[in-house]
């Protein structure tokens, strides 16, 4: 095996192996049920799989246009605004991304260099302080409140200073299943008046969002939309999240910008899968189902774990419910949750490893995005415990 000869200055020194990973291999090896990572088990729409191989049996094989197929740009202009009552240009405003995290990647790199400053709310998912580290950037963490995940607004404008360049958003929250209400984005929208700072906000799990609540996208926000760059993931919404494919809107400059870098980073995204999502989008319900689809799971979950040791504050969106365990044990989380896997055959995710120093509040994410016969096996371990 050859050896490299020369010394590596790494441009993320402190980046190792992710959590998913380690809780992946770890679950694998033990034959755990894993509700570790975020995906579905179980397959999407036959009707979207049946579309996607019409697509490339009507040769559509080839190159995508870089921005995104236009048909599938305008009925995500058309969502939007009959969602939101924000209206974005197809052609300028709209790109199709290889996923959400390419198009976070992607507008980190576009707008962020050395020494800006991007305030990010702990926990938070773990791509985001990588990506703006390889830029230059400076992370600039701030740790949500361990009752709710609320933010403190009067501590988040304490943080605002002349180098901060962008903030990142997340609703609905993960790994926190919480959401930011209205109130909190208008909290947000004045926080940011008179200041070039500009917004990513993460939207992935857009459509699913519980208990009669709705998603605050900032497109619904005057000055917000004006300044943010907005990602969301078809994988996500399509239970297909090894598609990787995503969209970001923007506004025309913003995305001006963003397109630079994207075209150099992927150019283009799945040319048949655009072509089968353009039409699996004309109907409405094929992701307005998913908010009492996934409640379903949840309430299933939850009610499953009555009488049990570990608490919990229902989440009000995403797949994803956390569980606290002090009443459980006293040992850190991740010791706990490894544990949970070699011992009782089940993988969760601890909460630890997103917050600002690695706090731990004895909390595991568990992801409720599977088959009722998984969460009904997972929820009996947990009872035994």
């Amino acid at each position: 095996m050859p050896i490299y000869p020369h010394k590596i200055i790494s441009k993320l020194p402190d980046v190792g192996t992710t959590i998913f990973t380690t809780m992946g291999q770890l679950a694998k090896a033990h034959n755990a049920i894993d509700l570790s990572q975020g995906f579905p088990n179980f397959e999407p729409d036959p009707e979207l799989l049946a579309l996607v191989a019409k697509a490339m049996r009507d040769g559509h094989n080839q190159y995508a246009p870089m921005g995104g197929l236009p048909v599938l740009r305008e009925v995500i202009a058309s969502k939007i605004k009959s969602l939101h009552q924000r209206t974005y240009d197809p052609e300028k405003e709209i790109t199709i991304t290889v996923g959400a995290s390419q198009a976070i990647f992607t507008a980190i790199t576009a707008f962020i260099g050395k020494g800006d400053e991007v305030i990010v709310f702990k926990p938070a998912y773990d791509c985001y302080e990588p990506a703006i580290a390889v830029n230059g950037g400076i992370p600039v963490g701030i740790q949500l409140n361990k009752a709710d995940y609320k933010i403190d607004w009067n501590h988040f404008r304490s943080k605002i200073t002349p180098k901060t360049k962008m903030i990142i958003i997340n609703t609905p929250h993960n790994p926190s299943g919480t959401i930011l209400a209205k109130e909190d984005m208008l909290e947000l929208q004045k926080s940011l008046a008179n200041t070039n700072i500009i917004v990513i906000s993460d939207e992935v799990y857009e459509h699913i969002v519980f208990d009669g609540h709705e998603h605050e996208s900032v497109s619904r926000f005057e000055d917000l939309a004006a300044r943010s760059i907005i990602c969301s993931s078809f994988g996500k919404t399509f239970h297909v999240t090894g598609w990787k494919v995503g969209y970001c809107v923007a506004p025309a400059a913003l995305m001006h910008e963003f397109r630079k870098t994207h075209q150099f980073n992927v150019f283009c995204v799945d040319h048949p899968i655009q072509h089968a999502l353009a039409t699996y989008l004309q109907q409405p319900q094929h992701y307005l189902s998913l908010n009492g689809f996934y409640q379903g799971k949840r309430d299933y979950f939850l009610n499953a774990l009555k009488g049990s040791q570990f608490t919990a504050i229902p989440a009000q969106g995403t797949y994803f419910q956390l569980l606290g365990f002090s009443n459980v044990s006293n040992e850190d989380d991740i010791t706990f949750a490894k544990r949970l896997i070699v011992e009782h055959q089940l993988a969760s995710i601890p909460i630890s490893v997103f917050n600002m120093n690695g706090q731990d509040h004895k909390v595991l994410r568990f992801c409720f995005a599977k088959t009722h016969d998984t969460l009904e096996r997972a929820t009996e371990i947990l009872q035994r415990i």
